[in-house]
């Protein structure tokens, strides 16, 4: 990824963070039939330190786990937020006219090994993870033993999780850290002005950087 120095985000807790909020990431492998990607919900874990690991799964059915090659990096890349960012919304333009639309937004890649799990026991105990870190905080709250054993039996049959150890992160805030200040607070007001979620988080990412 091309990460010009004033976009860059080395934290790795900063990073890890990221990935858990955005979730759903892009599992990039190179197999025996070349290049494959699959979009895969992902759990981010510190550990092992220095960089920590993430998990995930697939379908039993989807040829991209069979056709890994062992001695191969895997990539995964989570973006978002994303948006817009229009010219008009520089002070800067009227005063110079040196302005061009642009694109706001924060992107993490992990590279790393990928191990196949298929255990049973480390399945379940993956899916019951997965599924209460995005059902806490709801008042109703699904559980992995709110269904019938015979049922997670035979779905947890129909699945291959998979392990990465992270060997290497990049990020990428691209957040108009290389505009003036009025500039900046030129684009959070155009994105609050234009609202929707992403733009309001793009917003919010800005004033926390710029803090």
């Amino acid at each position: 990824m091309y990460v010009p120095a004033h976009f860059r985000e080395e934290s790795v807790p900063v990073l890890h963070e990221a990935m858990r909020r955005i979730a759903f990431g892009t599992l990039v492998t190179w197999g025996t039939e070349g290049l494959e990607a699959n979009h895969v919900p992902m759990l981010a874990e510190a550990e092992p330190a220095p960089l920590g690991t993430l998990r995930g799964h697939l379908a039993r059915g989807n040829p991209q786990w069979r056709r890994l090659r062992p001695d191969a990096q895997a990539l995964v890349t989570f973006v978002g937020p994303d948006a817009y960012v229009a010219p008009s919304w520089y002070p800067s333009k009227g005063e110079t006219g040196k302005a061009v639309p642009t694109w706001n937004y924060i992107a993490v890649h992990a590279y790393g090994r990928l191990e196949i799990v298929t255990d049973a026991t480390a399945l379940r105990a993956h899916v019951a993870r997965l599924s209460a870190t995005h059902e806490a905080g709801r008042v109703e709250p699904w559980s992995i033993d709110d269904a019938p054993a015979d049922y997670v039996e035979g779905m947890l049959k129909g699945i291959v999780g998979f392990v990465l150890t992270i060997e290497r992160m990049e990020g990428k805030w691209k957040l108009s850290q290389n505009r003036t200040e009025a500039d900046v607070a030129g684009v959070r007001a155009g994105l609050a002005a234009d609202g929707g979620d992403a733009r309001l988080a793009v917003a919010g990412l800005m004033g926390a950087k710029s803090a």
